[in-house]
């Protein structure tokens, strides 16, 4: 008869557990740890079988990424017109396009594949940051289509471009008044929508495929992106947790073959406060091993890149003007205090200073009406916050999940373009927040950037731009520090820290299975290590193969 304990013989294990940081063997029972260190430490026990599956490999905690939406399942059924290279979650490589005149022409490829002359043709990652100052004008998508509605979102899911079909659907036009809908010169809307007031007017006539919608295919492919690049707990970072979502969330993690924990956040802009409270309360009655509820996502402003990020005097580099609030500030700071008394953890999105300077105080008015203990609120991005910010946190208890993917993708640009060369030195200050003793994390945002928290760590460590350029190297991690906040830091902003985060005795078995030593590779090649897969709850689950 099998024995009910099994060991899993590795050739190094890190544990990010301080009492025990390095092992070889690790003892599992019903999906949990019983200890990890030698075999003759785990062998006590009692009867066991060895597994050897990973003698050769190393294992790590699996990887928790704290910022990430499911959405990186569903936009991969669309068109991707990106400027870099990506891979989907079923291991095809997409190639990226660098320039307007070939997104229109893969655009027109994918249209002429239409047989329906009204369904809408939908793309996403659009990024015009990178093209010299050119931006995409509705002119650009009538040349894909004059009759059915186009619709490309950026890059940073904040600004989408849209033709002239679906402004003249939408009523958009010179007399329009509504913050985000971008003119031009002679005062007519040039096809650019940024944030959610604008965007909403498009997509009440096209319909908005990239946020609703969630079906079981979806989340099978999320869960795939995940098991490519060892996360085994991931957030759903914005979602409306309708009866038709949750009931989705619920069958899909409910299946033995679903690789990894969900932890979705309720958009608290999608309701009444008084709604939202009660519905979140209610489902995390429901909450299972696999399912976690209890999270709540405030937006504040929107990207800094798109230039629609809000930015504290002097603003943007280039003058642009000051970007959007996805709500009035007064707004805002209501939904803090209400989440905030009934007791709920509340991740907020912040990019620019000015976005992050109210939310922190936004936070501290509700402290000072209702102080609380370990609220663990945590600013999302916070990509410009300065070193008076991070004291504020520091004494606040709040925590803070830094956007270090930034820093390859758009460090140039926002050096150049948007922050200058100063502020662009503070970008994602991860060694500010560490030595300052604030809470932190760092994540993808997928899909905005892959998910993939080796790289995310690497951003971090070596905070390299695309051109080679290293933005502020006093703010780099060590590596030590940016595996922990991947695994452990991450765990702590969603209050799962005493769950997943570390392997250690009592957490759920869930590891990242690597072909090589991250603490043995050079700094440069941390992104590198290849990953086997994962292992969940004990279950292994093999990365499938990458495909062309």
């Amino acid at each position: 008869m099998a024995a009910d304990i099994r060991v899993l013989k590795a050739r190094k294990i890190i544990t990010m557990n301080s009492y025990r940081p390095v092992a070889t063997h690790v003892a599992i029972r019903e999906g949990r740890i019983l200890g990890v260190g030698s075999l003759e430490d785990v062998a006590g026990w009692g009867p066991y079988d060895l597994d050897e599956t990973f003698a050769d490999k190393v294992l790590m905690p699996g990887f928790v990424e704290g910022h990430s939406h499911a959405s990186e399942g569903r936009f991969w059924e669309y068109t991707y017109v990106g400027f870099q290279g990506r891979r989907d979650p079923d291991g095809r490589q997409w190639p990226g396009v660098e320039g307007i005149e070939p997104v229109v022409a893969r655009l027109q490829a994918e249209e002429a594949k239409l047989k329906d002359p009204d369904a809408p043709l939908f793309a996403w990652g659009f990024d015009p940051i990178y093209f010299g100052g050119r931006r995409m004008e509705a002119a650009d998508l009538d040349r894909v289509s004059s009759t059915r509605p186009v619709v490309v979102l950026h890059s940073n899911g904040h600004l989408m471009n849209v033709n002239s079909v679906v402004l003249d659907r939408a009523g958009i036009d010179a007399r329009t008044n509504i913050e985000g809908v971008t003119k031009g010169a002679d005062g007519k809307p040039t096809g650019e929508l940024a944030e959610m007031a604008a965007r909403f007017m498009a997509f009440r006539v096209t319909g908005n495929p990239f946020g609703t919608g969630m079906t079981s295919a979806v989340l099978r492919r999320f869960g795939q992106s995940a098991c490519f690049v060892g996360v085994t707990t991931a957030t759903d970072l914005h979602a409306l947790l309708d009866d038709a979502t949750v009931e989705t969330y619920r069958v899909a993690t409910s299946d033995p073959a679903f690789p990894m924990r969900l932890v979705p956040a309720f958009a608290a802009v999608s309701a009444p406060a008084a709604e939202g409270i009660a519905k979140v309360k209610r489902l995390q009655r429901t909450s299972t091993d696999k399912l976690r509820y209890g999270l709540v996502k405030v937006m504040s402003d929107g990207s800094i890149q798109g230039f629609s990020g809000r930015l504290k005097w002097p603003g943007y580099y280039n003058g642009h003007a000051n970007g959007v609030w996805n709500a009035p500030p007064s707004q805002l700071m209501e939904l803090v205090q209400a989440y905030h008394e009934a007791g709920l953890h509340i991740h907020i999105h912040t990019n620019g200073d000015e976005a992050s300077e109210l939310m922190i105080d936004a936070i501290e008015l509700a402290l000072q009406k209702a102080p609380r203990a370990d609220h663990r609120h945590t600013l999302q991005h916070c990509q410009m916050a300065d070193e008076a910010q991070f004291r504020r946190m520091a004494k606040l208890g709040i925590c803070v999940n830094l956007f270090a993917n930034h820093l390859y993708y758009w460090g140039d640009q926002h050096a150049a373009i948007t922050m200058g060369p100063d502020r662009a030195a503070r970008l994602d200050a991860t060694g500010t927040a560490h030595r300052l003793g604030v809470h932190y994390a760092i994540h993808s945002d997928a899909p905005v950037t892959p998910l993939a928290p080796l790289f995310t760590a690497w951003c971090a460590v070596n905070r390299r731009t695309m051109s080679g350029k290293v933005l502020g190297p006093e703010e780099c991690l060590t590596v030590d520090q940016a595996l922990r906040a991947i695994t452990l830091g991450a765990a702590y902003t969603l209050k799962m820290d005493h769950l997943v985060g570390s392997i250690e005795s009592g957490k759920f078995a869930d590891f990242a299975v690597l072909e090589d030593d991250p603490l043995s590779v050079p700094p440069e090649a941390l992104k590198d290590v290849p990953v086997w897969g994962t292992v969940l709850a004990g279950v292994p689950f093999q990365a499938p193969p990458t495909v062309g």
